[in-house]
């Protein structure tokens, strides 16, 4: 299918107000697929994502002898052995970073080689420190550059009963391993070591969906957790709406002093992003300084509101985000800067945006590089229902987590000039 090259946002010059879904929380999908997959019976999961993420772990499952029936637009029906099986050929995963490091560690419940490789984006982003700590236990995993391709010989068995790693670069690493060391032989004691760790509350959603499908996982510590050799066994599921992908219609309500009704209150989300809701709720009146460290994935969102905000906003606590997708720091403060110059500046891994509300109602041509990157494109798209001029490019993108995401703007009353 011919990607869209560019996508130009005509401002709608009025409050947007109506209903809109955000979709499935791309988050607890993959980690429900996976826990499924490990499962021996049939599990139906509702409420779930469709999208390039979710389809890549889906397919990532079904090579590994998982049987997978998608009967409607939001649900997996998923039946698995309680044993995944060697795939035939390396497990091909694009740029999806969460199916990425929680098949790595799923594959040393294999009895067989597993190979997890992705995308040119994909073969930049770290794997080392989840590579190490599966060594811990005696798994054979190996991975040349530090980034995939992963290659994992499983045995099903591991030799130790405690991994110690550093989340500071990712909870995914984390989630990973608690995910894999419940289909293990022995019980597992996960320690974090350093100072941080991103995004913890992400871990809370791993270990409430790990319980859901029938594992013994304890927090013993605050930096450590148990996990029992129970496997998994099959669940009905429903996965809750993704709080990311709320963010920007959150900002899009503010920004246009509209009523957007998501159909769900934001105080009944579990995942972490929520907690963007308050902050977006004081525009234009944002904090001065804002600690992105446990809502990563709203950063985006709130530093392209903060253009509009009456006073700057430092950013800080969000030196991961260089290494997601893409480099989110420098595709903001560039973006941004497209914009105006000056708009935007780092600052070590801190980023400043130096607020101007009178950008609203301007004609200021600029074209947003997504760099392939969801989040980069969904954000920038709310600059441009107050600016007139701005063009996403590689709008497509949004397909990673939001694939409707332009329809849904469009539902609300957002036009766009052609497509090339």
């Amino acid at each position: 299918m011919t990607r869209t090259a560019k996508l130009t946002i005509t401002p709608p010059g009025r409050p947007l107000s109506g209903r809109a879904m955000p979709p499935g929380s791309k988050s607890i999908t993959n980690r429900a697929l996976l826990l499924a997959g490990l499962a021996k019976g049939t599990s139906r999961l509702t409420g779930a994502l469709k999208s390039d993420d979710t389809r890549y772990m889906a397919e990532a499952l079904r090579a590994m002898g998982v049987a997978i029936d998608e009967p409607d637009d939001t649900t997996f029906v998923v039946t698995g052995s309680g044993r995944l099986l060697p795939p035939k050929a390396p497990l091909f995963l694009g740029n999806a970073g969460t199916a990425t490091r929680f098949l790595t560690a799923a594959a040393a419940l294999v009895d067989g080689t597993v190979i997890v490789d992705g995308d040119e984006h994909m073969r930049k982003r770290p794997i080392g420190p989840l590579v190490e700590a599966m060594r811990t236990l005696g798994i054979d995993v190996s991975a040349e550059t530090g980034c995939p391709p992963v290659t994992v010989k499983g045995t099903g068995r591991f030799q130790a009963d405690r991994i110690r790693i550093d989340g500071g670069l990712s909870s995914q690493y984390v989630s990973a391993l608690l995910m894999m060391a419940a289909g293990g032989d022995r019980p597992v004691d996960i320690e974090l070591v350093g100072e941080d760790i991103g995004a913890l509350g992400y871990i809370d959603l791993t270990t409430a969906a790990m319980k859901a499908f029938g594992a013994k996982v304890e927090k013993t510590s605050p930096v450590t957790w148990r996990v029992e050799p129970t496997g998994y066994r099959a669940a009905d599921f429903i996965v809750e709406p993704d709080a990311s992908a709320a963010t920007y219609l959150w900002a899009a309500e503010v920004l246009t002093g509209g009523a957007i009704d998501l159909g769900v209150p934001s105080d009944t989300f579990s995942q972490p992003d929520a907690r963007a809701y308050d902050i977006i709720a004081k525009f234009p009146h944002l904090p001065a300084e804002i600690d992105g460290s446990q809502m990563q994935d709203a950063v985006p969102t709130l530093a392209v509101l903060a253009a509009f905000n009456e006073t700057p906003v430092r950013f800080v606590g969000i030196a991961n985000l260089r290494v997601k997708e893409c480099d989110r720091i420098r595709a903001l403060s560039t973006g941004l800067n497209r914009i105006v110059s000056g708009l935007a500046r780092e600052e070590g891994d801190d980023l400043i945006v130096h607020s101007d509300p009178a950008l609203a109602g301007q004609t200021l041509p600029a074209e947003i590089d997504s760099f392939a990157d969801h989040r980069i494109a969904m954000s920038f798209a709310l600059a441009g229902l107050k600016i007139d001029g701005i063009t996403i490019l590689d709008p497509d993108c949004v397909g990673k987590t939001f694939p409707a995401y332009w329809r849904t703007l469009a539902a609300l009353g957002v036009t766009y000039q052609d497509k090339d």
